[in-house]
This record gives structure tokens, C-alpha cells and sequence, in this order.
């Protein structure tokens, strides 16, 4: 598309996050940006009933969460659904790899939330390595 968005593969997002001002500002940043906010939810039980329910391309989540479960529990059924998994979070698990498509480290500016989604894009479409990497992004 000459001189207009490009269409997205990646384009229905779940967003798994308990902290309610980070929250609004990535949905809002992602509505924004062309990016279908599906759900925000704050545990994993939520997240999984979303998982469970269809629809979302790529899910962005937390991994301490305030409830009992966190972001592996997440992850974990992401997985189990086909469904990938970025982890953005001031500390990534270190089974990451292994459950996740990557980790975007806490804080970030939203700029790097942007290139962190074009980078996961293109690696999951099979483009090979990403032309741009933000600082704080780990892809697996």
C-alpha cells in the first residue's frame, strides 16, 4: 500500500496487564496504530476464557500479575491454542523461549512497543530478521 498503513497479519491483540494506567495507554497506543484491542484483562484466568474464545492474533502480557497465576500460565495456554506470546515485562521468565515469541522489557516508550510488533511480525511471517529491533527487545 503506497503511502498508507499496511495491512497487518498480527492485527487482534489480547492484552494481559494489571496495571490499570499501563493498560490504557498500550490499548489506547495500539487503537491508534491499527491494532484491534480484542480484550484487556488483568489474570490469567480472564486471559484464558479470551484464548479460549478466539479471534486474537498475538497476545501482549504482563508476567507478574496480581492475582495467583502470572504470565506462564498465560503463555502456557497460548501455546496450547497456536496463539503467539510476547511477554512485556520488567523481568522476562527464564523458560521465555521456550513459551513466548520474545520480551519487551519494562519500561519502554510506546515507539518500541510499535517496532517490537513490526519485528514479531516479520518474524512470524518468515521475513527473515526484522529491519529494526528496539533496545529492550529479546526475539526467540
Amino acid at each position: 500500500m503506497l503511502f498508507g498503513r499496511r495491512e497487518r497479519k498480527y492485527r487482534r491483540l489480547l492484552i494481559v496487564e494489571d496495571e490499570p494506567l499501563v493498560a490504557f495507554d498500550t490499548e489506547h497506543f495500539l487503537s491508534e496504530h491499527g491494532y484491534v484491542v480484542i480484550a484487556t484483562v488483568d489474570n490469567a484466568d480472564d486471559a484464558r476464557d479470551a484464548i479460549a474464545g478466539g479471534g486474537i492474533d498475538l497476545i501482549l502480557s504482563d508476567f507478574t500479575l496480581s492475582r495467583a497465576s502470572n504470565g506462564r500460565d498465560v503463555a502456557l495456554a497460548a501455546q496450547a491454542a497456536g496463539v503467539p506470546l510476547l511477554f512485556v515485562t520488567a523481568r522476562c521468565p527464564a523458560d521465555a523461549p521456550a513459551i513466548a515469541i520474545g520480551c519487551l522489557a519494562k519500561p519502554y516508550k510506546q515507539r518500541d512497543l510499535g517496532l517490537a510488533l513490526d519485528a514479531v511480525e516479520a518474524k512470524l511471517g518468515g521475513e527473515g530478521a526484522p529491519k529494526r529491533v528496539p533496545k529492550g527487545l529479546s526475539l526467540y
